[in-house]
């Protein structure tokens, strides 16, 4: 993880209040995590650590784009993702297990590393179907051939030109009425 230590945030000696912090995450972040579903990307990532007495809340922002294979047509695209996500991070001088939006560290830790976090919030923004609106983009990746040969091998497309005997039959239902 030596090449996520651009990621770690000095907590020891840190006055309390409002700290900010911008990260640009890209290839090689996503390589330093093994079996990654993003293999590329470019995110900006916006970190505000607010420090209190016993707790530090982080805010966390991101937008960019990941790269990866378009889930309709397999080309190659930028897919668009944003967030927010909080983060409460809890000082307990016993072991905690951690919890959904709870992380628990020594009062003595020196840094906080926050890649693990960036990563997990960034990867789940991501959506399960890796589509989007790419006709508005002004060269789209889209790869033609394939969205042709899915309609032409569509067996659940009903074609207009054609006579279907089913919904001939259930026309004449509604103008036997």
């Amino acid at each position: 993880m030596d090449a996520l230590i651009q990621y770690s945030i000095p907590i020891k000696g840190l006055y309390p209040g409002v700290h900010k912090y911008n990260f640009q995450i890209d290839q090689s972040f996503f390589q330093a995590f093994e079996n990654s579903p993003v293999a590329d990307g470019d995110v900006a990532v916006s970190l505000e650590l607010d420090k209190r007495t016993d707790v530090y809340e982080l805010d966390i922002e991101f937008s960019g784009t990941l790269k990866t294979e378009c889930d309709r047509c397999l080309a190659g695209i930028s897919l668009p993702v944003s967030g927010e996500a909080n983060l409460l991070v809890k000082l307990s001088l016993e072991p905690q297990p951690e919890e959904a939006d709870v992380i628990y560290i020594s009062p003595e830790q020196p840094r906080l590393n926050v890649a693990k976090y960036i990563y997990e919030f960034v990867c789940l923004a991501m959506p399960l179907i890796k589509v989007y609106d790419c006709e508005e983009d002004e060269n789209p990746p889209c790869n033609e051939e394939m969205l042709d040969y899915l309609d032409k091998n569509n067996p659940d497309a009903v074609k207009e030109s054609e006579n279907n005997p089913i919904w001939d039959e259930l026309k004449k239902l509604s103008k036997d009425k």
